[in-house]
């Protein structure tokens, strides 16, 4: 079985020959990301693999169909970058729901700990023998509320890491998972008290019609002054714009962002050379109170591992005829029940 692989990095072959080999999976590597221009280097093989910013839509679709390719796997829990409904009921779609909830949970509690201590200015200031404290004053977490967006895996491993220091919690999820509100120091509520409500906001939620721009101005109109914004599930949650304005007003206290909505040509490369051409996205970088990485959250042994060898599993579960839970849409047509959002948030 031969599998075009999209979007090569130097820590995915590694990862991937691991698994591949024992199931006689061949990856041609290709450094390019999957798009309308590129999808001809899919021709003669079997399926695609594909990552975040690879653009799978109707066109490419079609494009593979026309070449024979008969499954698109997915290597990340997201898909909002493939058109599921092109792709039904002519290719396989599947994805990695769960590679290690706690990469992006603890990702998500470093940037905000970096945050509000200063961390990364005390780094760059002691690097130069200067050890004055001007500037550094931060604030508690104990005591704080956190708002969390999305309770599935990722965002209950992120409450528990909340608990731990003592935080009270404000959940919202569209299929909230009422075993963790304890009516006290988690609990469920609606979006606009959780705005209202939290000196920290965390999203953990995935990107939907429902949750596109869910940080937008309207909601950042309804937080407190200062709220602190964490953002390491897709750029697509918020209107980067508004938050911009939200920070230049001080109505925003601090953004650490992993994920940005115009990422896809950028993040993953060095642009250290160029010239941003992203004024939103360099203004927010400049900002003193913004942290940005890019999209590296999920990047830890664990997770490139444990992505690895579910991708292979998926593909063998297609090669095999074998039914598979990973599996987004078929060539039946059918639609399984992870497109609800429910097991995605």
């Amino acid at each position: 079985m031969k599998i075009a692989f999209f979007d090569t990095k130097p820590y995915d072959k590694s990862a991937f020959e691991k698994f591949s080999g024992a199931e006689n999976i061949k990856f041609k590597f290709f450094e390019t990301k999957l798009n309308e221009d590129t999808v001809d280097l899919a021709a003669g093989y079997d399926g695609v693999c594909v990552f975040v910013n690879d653009n799978v839509n109707k066109n490419v679709i079609d494009r593979l169909s026309e070449l024979g390719v008969g499954v698109i796997a997915l290597r990340c829990a997201g898909f909002n970058n493939v058109d599921i409904k092109a792709a039904s009921g002519r290719i396989k779609v599947y994805r990695v729901p769960a590679y290690s909830p706690y990469a992006v949970a603890e990702h998500t509690m470093a940037l905000l700990l970096t945050s509000i201590r200063r961390i990364h200015k005390a780094y760059i200031r002691s690097k130069d023998f200067n050890f004055s404290l001007s500037g550094f004053t931060g604030f508690d977490l104990h005591g704080k509320t956190v708002g969390v967006i999305g309770t599935g895996r990722i965002g209950k491993v992120f409450i528990d890491i909340c608990r731990g220091f003592g935080m009270k919690v404000l959940a919202y999820d569209k299929y909230p998972d009422t075993s963790i509100d304890n009516g006290d120091t988690v609990r469920y509520t609606d979006r606009e008290e959780l705005f209202r409500e939290s000196d920290i906001i965390s999203l953990h939620c995935p990107l939907t019609d429902d949750t596109a721009h869910i940080i937008n101005e309207k909601s950042l109109d309804m937080c407190k002054k200062g709220v602190v914004l964490l953002n390491t599930s897709r750029g697509g949650l918020v209107d980067a714009e508004a938050l911009l304005s939200a920070i230049k007003s001080r109505k925003v206290g601090a953004a650490c962002l992993d994920v940005y909505e115009e990422e896809g040509d950028i993040f993953f490369e060095d642009n250290s050379g160029h010239i941003m051409e992203d004024d939103v996205l360099a203004r927010l970088i400049s900002m003193p109170n913004v942290i940005v990485t890019s999209h590296q959250a999920f990047l830890t042994e664990e997770a490139l591992s444990n992505i690895a060898e579910t991708t292979v599993k998926n593909l063998v579960s297609y090669r095999d005829g074998e039914k598979s839970p990973n599996e987004l849409c078929c060539t039946s047509g059918v639609t399984h029940g992870c497109l609800d959002g429910k097991a995605l948030s």
